[in-house]
């Protein structure tokens, strides 16, 4: 990617923000790290959790635990996390990290559209909830804990 994005160095939520119910999230068809087509529309009727981040981003790290622990306990009721790697290292970099961090969710690679497509994510990490309709609930920019998310989705899964 050749814009410049930075990893939101603290651990508190710098902010977050609530939508309109009728905020459609945007499209986007991104290749996971084994090279196979992924699309958002793959997981319509499902809460998704969309997570930006990269290897290199220490609150990024810290949130990966509790989206894994969130698929592992909802996933079942329609939960999907999906993680958007912003990596420029390339593919085998983030295969890598995701098997040493145990990532059992869906992970694309994704490129300057889509961060552009979803606002201009300019600090990672960056998350958004979609609801089973497909529509932005709530962003998160910055370090957001399992709790945090637990309690936004638990609703939409109702």
């Amino acid at each position: 990617m050749a814009a410049a994005v930075v990893a939101v160095l603290s651990f508190a939520t710098p902010w977050s923000q609530t939508y309109a119910s009728t905020t459609a999230a945007p499209e986007w068809q991104l290749n996971d790290p084994d090279g196979q087509p992924v699309k958002l529309s793959d997981f319509k009727g499902k809460v998704v959790i969309l997570d930006f981040w990269a290897t290199w981003c220490p609150p990024c790290k810290a949130e990966i635990p509790g989206f894994v622990a969130l698929q592992k306990q909802y996933a079942a009721q329609g939960l999907t996390v999906v993680g958007v790697s912003l990596d420029t290292a390339g593919a085998s970099v983030v295969k890598s990290f995701m098997k040493h961090l145990g990532m059992n969710y869906p992970v694309v690679i994704g490129d300057e559209k889509i961060a552009a497509d979803y606002g201009g994510v300019s600090a990672i990490p960056t998350t958004f909830v979609i609801d089973r309709n497909g529509n932005i609930v709530t962003s998160h920019q910055g370090y957001a804990s399992q709790l945090v998310f637990e309690s936004e989705i638990r609703p939409l899964l109702k």
